[in-house]
């Protein structure tokens, strides 16, 4: 089968057994004629960041991530481990929390750590939009927000963002 692109397609059929097909495209060298602007250089950081997700997978990914760029990372399971871990280091410069966890939310967690520290940042993270977010009762304070998956770029940005914000 002939493609407009100079490509082609083989198919090969056998009943009750399956199909297969070949896609055939000519390698073509394109030319930019715009050029792509260059990520922001991302610094390395000395802040610890206090990070509360129930997901043991997505919590190694992020601490991973923000490890690699010299953050120091407290892990919390849960609201009500967040909420111990802060009070045992105190000296956090910013909570990284899932919204939804077990036994206390991120919103609780945040609520209970906030009396303790008033100006402590909080970037929640979700799977969920940031419309459910506003749901769960967070629209009263602005906050920042990540859904995920979450991308390491974004994520270190937001961090470096947050961290430096007065």
């Amino acid at each position: 089968m002939s493609l407009y692109n100079n490509g082609y397609i083989n198919l090969h059929s056998v009943p009750n057994i399956g199909t297969t097909f070949h896609i055939y495209l000519p390698a073509v060298a394109v030319a930019l004629e715009e050029e792509i602007p260059a990520s922001p250089k991302i610094r390395q950081g000395r802040e610890t960041i206090l990070v509360a997700e129930d997901n043991e997978e997505v919590r190694r990914l992020i601490k991973t991530i923000l490890t690699t760029y010299g953050y120091a990372i407290i892990e919390a399971t849960d609201g009500d481990d967040a909420i111990d871990k802060f009070n045992k280091h105190r000296n956090t410069d910013l909570l990284i929390i899932d919204l939804i966890m077990p036994k206390k939310n991120g919103k609780e967690a945040y609520e209970e750590i906030s009396k303790i520290n008033p100006q402590i940042k909080v970037l929640f993270i979700s799977g969920y939009t940031r419309d459910v977010v506003l749901d769960k009762g967070i629209e009263g304070k602005e906050f920042d927000f990540i859904p995920k998956p979450l991308s390491p770029r974004e994520l270190l940005q937001k961090v470096e963002e947050m961290l430096d914000r007065k």
